[in-house]
């Protein structure tokens, strides 16, 4: 088959079944069909494809196929970053909003994409940029979002936030989510936040578990820098993590800024991708509980 995507990295986690199946099925077969395809050296799976470090696949890639859930498909975008390599998901975990193709679609629809038939989808990525009292600093990149939580299960957090140099609100809670349209239908969404099309240049900043009912979730332009700052209170800490991983302590001191990054990650779909078929699925939209199993499309 002729494609753009010669060279093809598969990226999972071998210890669940869901994703070692479908991952050699697709191995076997990319393979067979005349494809260079590579995996990492330490997935402990018998495939028949070239193996290299981890940190290297994006680099020797055309096209990264994540096969897992929606933490599978962050860690490709880790993966992908610097070298703007283009994935496609399969879903094997529970919601999967970022890998959308089934199983049972897999070999159909990885034959479509390479084949040119896809729709590119660029979306936003935050950097975080912590820095320390002490001159120490901490960057990190982030599809979903970036969080502030408090640290034990102790007092409150107190912070405050300014847009683009402006003073918003001074809060009370749990802490706040800083999410991209990609993160808003993850951690923001539990939060209350609104749901954000992909294409949406905008960033939500959802509070989390505010002590103010009155202090409800907003979205900025994305071009806009977050500050976000702790009230000085007698060891007052809360954990700054970015796409679930941990950036670093925050305190009174230290200050903590979120800006819209310069590169993008690209995923494909295959023909007929509909964001809003997949909210309807996810999240049970359209159906009538007085028929169970049916939907209604207007």
């Amino acid at each position: 088959m002729e494609s753009e995507f010669r060279k093809i990295a598969l990226i999972g986690q071998q210890t669940d079944l869901r994703v070692a199946e479908p991952m050699l099925a697709l191995a076997m077969h990319l393979t067979k069909a005349g494809f260079d395809v590579c995996a990492a050296d330490s997935l402990a799976l018998d495939l028949p494809v070239r193996r290299l470090p981890e940190e290297r696949l994006c680099e020797e890639a055309d096209l990264a196929i994540a096969i897992g859930g929606d933490g599978t498909m962050l860690h490709a975008s880790r993966l992908a970053r610097d070298n703007g390599t283009p994935i496609l998901g399969v879903n094997r975990g529970r919601l999967g909003f970022l890998a959308d193709i089934t199983p049972g679609e897999m070999i159909a629809s990885v034959e479509l994409v390479l084949a040119g038939k896809y729709h590119k989808d660029s979306r936003l990525l935050l950097k975080a940029h912590l820095v320390t009292e002490g001159g120490e600093e901490s960057i990190a990149y982030g599809l979903n979002d970036v969080v502030l939580q408090r640290q034990g299960a102790g007092r409150m957090v107190d912070y405050s936030t300014r847009v683009a140099g402006q003073y918003v609100n001074t809060h009370s809670g749990d802490g706040l989510i800083v999410a991209t349209p990609t993160g808003s239908t993850a951690y923001a969404l539990s939060c209350g936040g609104p749901i954000l099309e992909p294409q949406i240049e905008a960033i939500a900043l959802v509070p989390i578990c505010p002590h103010t009912l009155t202090d409800r979730p907003i979205v900025v332009p994305a071009d806009r820098e977050i500050d976000i700052a702790l009230l000085r209170h007698d060891e007052t800490r809360a954990e700054v993590t970015v796409d679930g991983i941990h950036l670093g302590t925050l305190s009174p001191t230290d200050k903590l800024s979120v800006v819209t990054a310069e590169r993008r990650i690209n995923l494909l779909h295959p023909p007929g991708h509909d964001f809003y078929g997949i909210l309807r699925s996810k999240l049970f939209w359209g159906r009538d509980s007085r028929k169970r199993g049916t939907t209604e499309e207007s």
